[in-house]
C-alpha cells in the first residue's frame, strides 16, 4: 500500500505543479466570467436585439395591415430610432418592389423589409428579408407582432372594439417554472435543467480528458522504458491503481475549483454587474442536498475509474501515438455516445430512454447526474445503478490489470485482439 501511496503522491503532484495545470484550472473561471459579462456588455451596446427601424414594410393587403405593422413596431421598442417605413403596393407591384429594395439592402440604405399581402391578412405567411434575418430575436418579435395585428385586424372585422381587441391581442405573459420534488419546492426548473447540462458537460469533459492523459502517460513511460524500472519494484496492478487514483485526484482537485468559482460568480452575479453597469438579476442557485453531492462524488469516482483503467491499458498495448489513437476510438465513442443523450435526458429525465441510459455503466456516471439534478429518481433505480456500475467498475479493472500486467513489457507490433485476450486469460 506504501508504494501505491508514493505512486498516486508522484502522479497527483507532477501534474498539479505543472504551469499548464494552473492555466487550465484558472482558464476555466475566466471563460465563465468572460461568458457571463461579455454576452451581456454586448447585449447593452447592441440594445439587446436588431433595430427594425430601418425596415421598410411593403403592404399589398389592401386594408391598411403595413401602418398598423409599423405603429406596433414603434409602440412596443424602447430603441426604434424611428417608426419603419411604409409603402403601400398593389399584388402585382410587390415583385418589383422586391426587386429594388434587395438592391436598396445591398446598399445600406435600408437594412431589410417586410412584405405583408393578403395572405398575411388569412393569417399564413408574411415573408422577410434583410440584414436581421439571422437575429433570432428580432424576427421572433416581426412574428409575434404581425400575428398580433393580423388578429387585431379580424377581430376588428367581425365587429369588435379596436380597443378591446388590442387588449385580447397583446399578452405580455411570462410562465416561470418551479421544481416540486418529495422535499417540496426544490427552485426554479430552468435554473435546474442549465445547471444539469452544465454538470453533465463536466464531467463528460473530465472522464474524456482525463482519461486520454492516463493512456499517454502509460504510452510515454513504457516508450522510455521507465515502466520497466517501476515495475521491477511494484506489481503492475499496484502501478495501474496508483496512476488511476492520482489523475482522478487531479480531475477532482480541478472540478472542485471550477464549481467553486462558478458557485461565487453566480452567487454575486448582480453586484458584479452593477460595478460594471450592467443589467442583471439576482441567479437564484439549484438547491442541491448533501446526499445529492455524495451520489454525485460516488458516481464520478466509479465512472472515471471504470474509464481510465480502460484507457490505461490501452496505453500498455500501443508503441505509438497513431496506433493510440485508433486504439482508444471505441472507449472515446462511449463517452460520446453517453454525451449525445443529455439532451433527450433533459427533455424528459422520467422517460424510458432516460431509465435505461442512466443505468448503462458507460453512460451512468454522466446521465444519472442529469436526473438527479432535475427529477426526484427513484431509490430503485439509484441503487440499481450503483450497483450495475460498480461491479462493471470491477469487472473494467480486472480486465485492465491484467491486459496492464502484460502489454507493458511489451514492444513491437500492436497485438490483435486474439493476443490480447490470451494476456488477461493467463496473466
Amino acid at each position: 500500500m506504501g508504494k501505491t501511496w508514493a505512486v498516486i503522491k508522484r502522479e497527483y503532484l507532477e501534474r498539479v505543479r505543472s504551469k499548464w495545470f494552473v492555466i487550465a484550472t484558472l482558464f476555466g473561471p475566466l471563460l465563465l466570467a468572460t461568458m457571463m459579462i461579455v454576452p451581456a456588455w454586448l447585449s447593452l451596446r447592441s440594445g439587446g436585439i436588431a433595430d427594425l427601424s430601418e425596415t421598410v414594410i411593403v403592404d399589398a393587403s389592401g386594408a391598411g395591415l403595413g401602418d398598423r405593422l409599423a405603429d406596433a413596431l414603434a409602440t412596443g421598442s424602447a430603441r426604434m430610432r424611428s417608426r419603419p417605413q411604409v409603402r403601400v403596393v398593389s399584388p402585382d407591384e410587390v415583385a418589383q418592389a422586391e426587386s429594388l429594395l434587395t438592391r436598396d439592402v445591398v446598399q445600406r440604405v435600408h437594412s431589410g423589409y417586410l412584405v405583408v399581402d393578403r395572405e398575411t391578412l388569412a393569417g399564413e405567411r408574411a415573408r422577410y428579408a434583410g440584414r436581421a434575418a439571422t437575429s433570432l430575436p428580432a424576427i421572433d418579435r416581426l412574428r409575434t407582432t404581425v400575428r398580433n395585428v393580423v388578429m387585431a385586424a379580424r377581430l376588428e372585422t367581425a365587429g369588435i372594439d379596436p380597443e378591446v381587441a388590442r387588449n385580447m391581442t397583446i399578452l405580455p405573459l411570462r410562465l416561470e417554472s418551479e421544481r416540486i420534488t418529495e422535499r417540496g419546492r426544490g427552485g426554479s426548473g430552468r435554473v435546474n435543467a442549465i445547471f444539469s447540462f452544465g454538470l453533465a458537460f463536466l464531467l463528460y469533459m473530465s472522464i474524456l480528458l482525463y482519461g486520454q492523459a492516463i493512456m499517454r502517460g502509460v504510452m510515454e513511460e513504457k516508450q522510455t522504458r521507465v515502466a520497466e524500472v517501476i515495475v521491477s519494484s511494484l506489481r503492475p496492478d499496484a502501478l495501474l491503481a496508483g496512476k488511476v487514483l492520482g489523475v482522478g485526484g487531479v480531475a477532482f482537485t480541478q472540478i472542485t475549483v471550477w464549481v467553486v468559482a462558478g458557485w461565487v460568480m453566480a452567487t454575486f452575479r448582480a453586484p458584479i454587474f452593477a460595478a460594471l453597469g450592467l443589467p442583471a438579476t439576482p441567479m437564484r442557485l439549484p438547491e442541491l442536498s448533501i446526499t445529492f453531492g455524495l451520489l454525485l462524488l460516488l458516481l464520478f469516482a466509479l465512472g472515471f475509474i471504470f474509464y481510465a483503467a480502460l484507457f490505461a491499458a490501452v496505453g500498455s498495448m500501443v508503441n505509438t501515438d497513431q496506433e493510440a489513437q485508433q486504439a482508444a476510438t471505441p472507449l472515446m465513442m462511449l463517452v460520446i455516445f453517453a454525451a449525445l443523450f443529455i439532451q433527450p435526458v433533459l427533455f424528459n429525465p422520467s422517460g424510458t430512454l432516460a431509465q435505461w441510459v442512466s443505468l448503462l455503466p458507460f453512460s451512468a456516471p454522466i446521465l444519472m447526474p442529469v436526473r438527479l439534478a432535475t427529477v426526484q429518481v427513484p431509490w430503485v433505480e439509484i441503487i440499481a445503478g450503483l450497483l450495475i456500475l460498480a461491479a462493471s467498475c470491477a469487472i473494467a479493472v480486472w480486465v485492465a490489470a491484467r491486459i496492464y500486467r502484460v502489454g507493458l513489457l511489451m514492444y513491437g507490433k500492436k497485438p490483435t485482439l486474439r493476443e490480447v485476450a490470451r494476456w488477461v486469460r493467463y496473466a
